[in-house]
């Protein structure tokens, strides 16, 4: 009987932000594909209901207590075959929102906590000789639209998974991105609240008319975590139902409407 390639049968997987819209989405596929998943986040009730082997307790905004905690599972269980690095958070909607204490906030929850999160799993990977990072960052990291301090930290996790792809790469550690564009989850309540017709406003911008579901998103990361991707290492995938290959909305606004 041949494995299918996407399956992760015996393979251990952390997942951060295990908790949020697309967490608890990457939770249950990974499961489903046959891994033990060890969920993170910053609360254990926020992983309740979650098939979970076992949870792991940390504010990622805290790099400090990040690496701790990550190095604390580490040697309790050794290190796992994958980590999806999916926790992340911004409110800086555009430049005017931003001042030295937000951006540094932001640049402490999705870079400096992605790194200190990432760096001991990485290196106790290339001791044992095999590993698998995914980051899910951000369309924001490939082109500006908003939000720029979690833009610039998102564009961060690229340029570090292709530094662990280039230097890990030869002890056995393969490192990918996945650039979601807007999904729909709990992170945009406080916007259509603020604005009920604010979709009307956004999905023109979307060759595929609609947003991207976190199982797609989920979808994406299951394969580059799996065999399906051996030979994939420091690339990024958008998932963004065709936001960034071009502008619509130029097409028909401008182009068609002549």
């Amino acid at each position: 009987m041949t494995t299918s390639p996407f399956r992760l049968d015996g393979k251990t997987v952390l997942i951060t932000g295990a908790g949020g819209g697309i967490g608890r989405t990457l939770v249950e596929t990974f499961h489903a594909a046959g891994a033990t998943v060890i969920g993170a986040d910053r609360e254990a009730s926020m992983l309740e209901g979650l098939p979970l082997a076992r949870s792991i307790l940390f504010d990622q905004a805290d790099a400090k207590s990040t690496r701790a905690a990550v190095q604390d599972d580490i040697a309790a269980h050794g290190v796992v075959d994958a980590v999806i690095a999916n926790a992340g958070f911004t409110r800086a909607e555009h430049l005017g929102h931003l001042d030295d204490e937000v951006w540094a906030s932001e640049m402490a929850i999705n870079l400096n906590g992605a790194y200190a999160l990432v760096d001991p799993i990485t290196h106790a990977m290339a001791a044992r000789g095999t590993g698998n990072v995914v980051f899910i960052s951000s369309v924001n990291a490939i082109q500006h639209f908003g939000n720029p301090a979690y833009s610039a930290a998102k564009a961060g996790l690229i340029a570090y998974a292709k530094a662990i792809a280039v230097e890990r790469g030869g002890e056995g550690v393969r490192a990918n991105v996945v650039a979601p564009g807007s999904v729909r989850t709990p992170a945009w309540d406080h916007r259509l609240e603020a604005d009920p017709g604010l979709l009307d406003k956004v999905l023109p911008h979307y060759p595929l008319g609609r947003m991207v579901s976190p199982q797609e998103v989920a979808n994406a990361a299951l394969f580059l975590a799996s065999e399906a991707a051996s030979g994939i290492t420091g690339v990024t995938i958008p998932v963004d139902a065709g936001l960034t290959a071009g502008n619509l909305r130029f097409v028909n606004e401008v182009l068609r409407a002549q």
